[in-house]
Parts: C-alpha cells; structure tokens; sequence
C-alpha cells in the first residue's frame, strides 16, 4: 500500500504540474514535517501528520475549501475524510483506492457510504473490483480498474544478479524465494504451507533452501513450525534488505512462490517476474490476473500442500521450464505492468474528472 501511495503521489504531482494547479500530499501516518520522495527520478513534496486524525482531516477540510476541485484518498479507510471535504467544497469530485483484502467484507457504514458517494473507486483487479461492488454495494459504473505497476525504481537496478551483492546470509543449493510480512493476522499468506511441503521435496532435493524475506510478529511461529517438521536447516528468514539485496535475491532465487489465499494483487509477483522468474500464486483474489497459470508459473489452491509440491516439483525437475516461464513473464510485465501504462491509465482518468 505504501509503494501504491508513492506512484499515485508521482502521477498526481506530475499531472497537476503540468496542468498548472496546485497539488497537497497529505500523509495520515508520517512524522509531522515536510517529507521529499521521488518515485523514478521524479520527486515530490507530502506532510505528515504523525496518525492525528483530528489535523489530518482539518487540514484536508481547509485545503479543499481554498483550492479544492479534485481530491483523491489512498485507501477506503480515508474515505471519511474526503466526505468531510465535499461538504464545504461545492462540486469537489471525490476518487477512492482500495487495495484487496479490507474490501471483501463490508465495511463500516461511514466508509461504504464514502465508496458509494465517491465519483469514481479504483481497484487494482477485477476481483477487487467485485468485492467493491458486491460487498460494498458500489454501483459497477463507478468502479474503474487500474493494476499497480512495477515500481520505476526497482526496474532501474540491473537485472544481472551476478552485478548485484547478494545478502550475507543468502542459502547456497536452490533456492525457493518468498517475499512479505509475516503477521500472525496474515497467515492467508500461506508461507506455513510452503514450511509444510519442504519434508516432501528434500526427499529428492536435499540441496533445496526456502528463503523467506521480510519480517514481523509470526516469524517466530514459522521458525518454530520449520523446526517441528524437521526442516530448520532449509528454512531462511532475511529482513531489512535495501533494494538493491532485495533485487539480488529475486535476480539469484529459481522459484518465486506465495501461495497466498487474499492478494488484490500482488506486486512481489511483478518483481520475481520482471526477474524472469516462474511464479507460483495462490487461485484466489487478484493473484490469476498476474500469474497466467501454466505460462509465466502455476496457481494452487490456498493451504493445499500436495498441489504446491506438485507444482514446485515441475519446476525443479525441468529448469528449462521454469526459464521459459519467467521469460513469458517478464515479457508480459514489461508490457502490461510498466508504471508509464498505469501512470497513462491514471491521468486519463484524473482527466476526466477535472474536466467534467
């Protein structure tokens, strides 16, 4: 959510520059200063406001009474915030973001009223794109679809692992690599099942590593679980990489799996196969719009451990497989999933709200 935040900042400023208005970047979760950013070479200015709703929304109120004529929230649960500007600020066109998985139940009635009274939502799947419409009760005409994007920055590095420095701790032996958060509300992930299929795929793998990047309050549990079903020596944790070690892993791993049950979308699919990686993906959510099943990887039911090994047996078995997989997959990220086409997509339709 945060790097989708990034490139709607990019594209707002960058339109809004050359359309000669003005453009405030105001962050609910920031330190409360001016804070610069720039996403592909472009920078751009937001303020924080250190999670006081109060200010935070004060400030909005007061910017939308002044100059307000289009205003666009990052997330559903800021769509409160955008119906408190509309009602001092006459004719104010109002566009919402929802990511996935906080849009498949209803919400609260402030915010479903705020999606329902927005003129436009977007949503970066067509599923998400269902759950707005069936769980929220927007009207499908409103609901406008716009995939995330590569982030610019991480196309930059080269893509040539062997000019990239790897991590200290980076396993040797073939690597199967997952990238996410580990949060114990968030075990939809499915990084458990990858730990449960390893006993499986040792048996003709000894050589096999699960390397597991990123962190937080389940990594614990997993370690534990790693070290139940007999495969602790296998299983990798690495957290607080920089982009660049980041790249290095996705560049170095072979297989890229998160068989996660609840991805609107899923932008570490995009990375591992910008790489030219195969992608294994969870059969739910947005995942099947990013990972073409049985072309650029294979889509297995969320928890199903004997279909996960199966696929990850495939791919091991015929490496030359798993490289033309990757290779169809990241041709279709540089032509569907580029920032330019969502930056494209984007401003046309911010276009279209300011000129209506």
């Amino acid at each position: 959510m945060q790097r989708a935040g990034r490139h709607l900042a990019a594209v707002l400023s960058e339109l809004a520059a050359s359309r000669h208005m003005d453009c405030r970047l105001l962050s609910l979760n920031d330190s409360h200063q001016l804070h610069h950013m720039s996403v592909g070479g472009k920078e751009f200015v937001f303020t924080g406001y250190e999670r006081s709703k109060a200010r935070f929304t004060a400030t909005a109120v007061r910017v939308s009474r002044r100059y307000g004529e289009l205003v666009l929230a990052g997330h559903p649960n800021l769509g409160p915030v955008t119906q408190a500007m509309w009602v001092g600020a006459a004719g104010l066109k109002t566009i919402i973001c929802t990511h996935g998985l906080e849009v498949w139940e209803p919400l609260s009635t402030v915010r479903r009223l705020a999606l329902r009274r927005a003129n436009v939502v977007l949503a970066p799947s067509r599923d998400t794109a269902n759950h707005v419409a069936d769980a929220q009760k927007v009207k499908p005409e409103k609901i406008r679809v716009l995939p995330w994007a590569l982030d610019p920055d991480f196309e930059a590095i080269p893509a040539n692992g062997a000019k990239l420095k790897l991590p200290h701790d980076y396993p040797g032996g073939r690597v199967i690599l997952t990238v996410g958060r580990w949060l114990a509300n968030e075990r939809y992930k499915g990084m458990d099942t990858l730990i449960t299929t390893l006993p499986r795929l040792l048996t003709r793998w000894p050589e096999l590593q699960l390397l597991a990047v990123g962190d937080g309050n389940d990594r614990g549990w997993l370690e534990e679980l790693a070290e139940h079903s007999g495969v602790k020596r296998h299983v990798h944790f690495l957290s607080g990489l920089s982009s660049e070690e980041l790249a290095a892993c996705y560049s170095a791993c072979e297989i890229f799996a998160l068989p996660s049950g609840g991805e609107g979308f899923g932008l570490v699919y995009l990375e591992a196969m910008a790489r030219g990686k195969p992608v294994i993906g969870g059969a739910h959510g947005g995942s099947p719009e990013v990972i073409e099943d049985g072309v650029t990887g294979y889509l297995v039911p969320h928890g199903d451990a004997t279909q996960l090994a199966a696929s990850i047996e495939t791919l091991l078995a015929d490496p030359e497989l798993g490289e033309k997989m990757g290779e169809c997959g990241r041709q279709r990220v540089e032509r569907e999933f580029r920032f330019s086409v969502f930056a494209k997509v984007l401003k046309k339709i911010l276009r279209e709200q300011c000129e209506s």
